[in-house]
């Protein structure tokens, strides 16, 4: 007969759904169970929850749906921080969280935790089925939450209810995809296009939402002699054989996007919900568009908000809007985005010296050695910096990432999705030393399932981000240093290929090797960790914060970094002053 383990299983491989990530136990283990009866589903064994939910969240960035599961109480609990990535990311992915038994509810039992209260910031549907009777339709329901609200759907299930009989639902169990077409009204748009005809210096900024937009983008900008800035979410979809983009902004941006969005007239805002309000202009006219009302308005002041799919939106808008004769303002623009990769190549040029390796030297090094079709995973902080500038789009490149959420240790997770996701491409982690050291576990996970990932540590022994951020803000780097183990010797402890560059001139040879090899390689580069990032614009506070970090790091008689931070970030005298 069949059980509710099995209608679960059923349910979701006839939803598209291939793997749950989990760690099995105890409440799940009926669940468990009926993956291995049914055998159209994998149960991917990882070491820790959170990386299942960073997986899923990856897989489900990138195939649509994905599933977790965690068991009872501290199993589920783990999962909580990849689902918070999740669900800031939009991913529809469907967490199952095992509980106690239904008699032991309310008993302070073992392992009890209160699933609602838990899960209910990080989640677009959150329920838990106590009677056979209701959990096929609160699984459906959570399903088309999952899909059509772009989040993290709950479904809370007791362990005791996983192993009665299967109760047919009186409701329909499918799952159903659907994709409306959602537009401004006429009238909308014919007041967005009197507005652009009526302004000579227009900038377009696109996020994510914009991702499937990119021929009518690059339509829209030729037409308008408009600029293209991006968010770094958007970067791999609206950079590519485009030529009137000028680049990312925000905090890992460059000044040129900057540039171009406060020197328009009317920016107009396309699929971004960019969190970052000090990176927009206030002096000028904005407008946005977004497919989630919602969003519109939050992040600056707009004198106009329409709701609509960008897509379609541009498909009606463009027979309207008149073609600008006036190309001035995007060359200003395009010049001076020539001017900041210029820039940008000075480290790239220049690849530092043994065990003080320039970190651009080695994503610029990545980018060229990369596939065309790669799929890249960064993890929060410098790493972040690093591929924001030098890995480039192909339009057929994705990049993930903690971006939203911004939490540590996301990019190794992440790669294990994205491999089982996408077996057929090459997976590269850009991995934080601090990062990969939080989640070390799961590089048996990558060695257990053969996926062939390539993890690029970038060792400089040290919380870079955190130090920048203490340098700037003019307090001492405290507790930023980190004791490393040597991470290839751990690598092949775990039985994968690994290799350490200590010397610039090793970098590409190495790299090469790492990349042609089938299985997965952990490539541990000596990076150097006084590299700066600058920010697309600076702030006196900033330079007034730097520079009594570094009188102060003199007077505690730490001379020679001082020095050491000198000497590694001369060339962006240039940039300060």
């Amino acid at each position: 007969m069949k059980n509710v383990s099995d209608q679960l299983v059923e349910t979701l491989a006839e939803a598209g759904i291939q793997r749950i990530y989990a760690v099995t136990g105890d409440s799940l283990n009926h669940i468990n169970a009926a993956v291995h009866r049914n055998g159209k589903i994998k149960w991917i064994h990882v070491r820790h929850e959170e990386t299942a939910a960073y997986a899923a969240g990856a897989e489900a960035q990138l195939n649509g749906l994905a599933c977790c599961a965690g068991s009872s109480g501290p199993g589920h609990v783990h999962l909580i921080n990849g689902l918070y990535d999740a669900h800031r990311s939009s991913a529809s992915v469907l967490a199952i969280a095992s509980t106690i038994p239904t008699k032991e509810f309310g008993m302070d039992f073992f392992q009890e935790t209160n699933t609602f209260r838990l899960f209910a910031d990080c989640s677009c549907y959150n329920q838990v089925a106590n009677t056979t009777t209701q959990f096929p339709r609160m699984l459906q329901a959570a399903l088309q939450y999952a899909v059509h609200k772009k989040g993290v759907a709950v479904i809370g299930l007791p362990g005791d209810i996983t192993n009665l009989p299967a109760v047919a639902a009186e409701t329909t169990t499918s799952l159903f995809r659907s994709k409306p077409v959602v537009r401004p009204s006429e009238d909308e748009l014919l007041q967005l296009a009197a507005l652009l005809d009526s302004h000579t210096k227009v900038t377009i900024f696109c996020g994510l939402g914009a991702a499937g937009a990119h021929s009518e983008i690059i339509r829209f900008a030729e037409k308008l002699k408009a600029p293209v800035a991006y968010s770094y979410k958007a970067k791999m979809a609206i950079q590519y054989a485009n030529p009137c983009e000028v680049g990312l902004t925000g905090l890992l941006g460059v000044p040129s996007a900057y540039h171009s969005m406060h020197e328009c007239d009317v920016l107009v805002l396309l699929g971004t919900d960019f969190p970052y309000t000090p990176f927009m202009p206030v002096k000028n006219k904005i407008v946005q568009v977004d497919i989630k009302p919602e969003s519109l308005g939050r992040r600056a002041k707009l004198d106009l908000g329409l709701c609509g799919d960008v897509k379609e939106t541009l498909q009606a808008l463009l027979p309207l809007i008149a073609t600008k004769d006036d190309a001035t303002f995007l060359n200003r623009q395009l010049e001076f985005y020539k001017q900041v990769k210029e820039r940008l190549q000075v480290y790239v040029r220049d690849p530092g010296k043994p065990n003080a390796i320039h970190p651009e030297f080695v994503a610029s090094v990545i980018n060229d050695l990369a596939d065309e079709d790669a799929i890249f995973t960064v993890d929060t902080g410098m790493c972040c910096v690093w591929a924001a500038r030098y890995i480039h789009g192909t339009g057929k490149r994705r990049m993930l990432g903690s971006f939203n959420h911004g939490s540590m240790a996301n990019a190794m997770p992440q790669a294990i999705g994205a491999a089982l996701a996408c077996p057929d491409k090459q997976v590269i982690a850009f991995c934080g030393d601090g990062g990969l050291s939080m989640m070390m576990g799961d590089l048996m996970t990558i060695v257990q399932y053969k996926l062939p990932v390539k993890i690029i540590v970038f060792n400089n022994r040290s919380l870079g981000m955190v130090r920048l951020e203490m340098e700037v803000a003019g307090i001492p780097d405290l507790e930023t240093d980190l004791l490393n183990p040597d991470f290839a010797k751990l690598a092949e402890a775990v039985g994968m290929s690994s290799v350490t560059i200590r010397e610039p001139g090793d970098v590409r040879s190495q790299l090469e090797k790492a990349f042609q090899q089938d299985g997965p390689v952990l490539v541990s580069i000596w990076t150097d960790p006084d590299a700066l990032a600058m920010p697309p614009k600076l702030e006196w506070s900033q330079v007034k914060g730097y520079a009594l970090y570094m009188g102060r790091m003199m007077l505690s008689g730490r001379m020679d970094e001082v020095l050491n931070m000198i000497s590694s970030n001369y060339k962006h005298l240039g940039e300060i002053m």
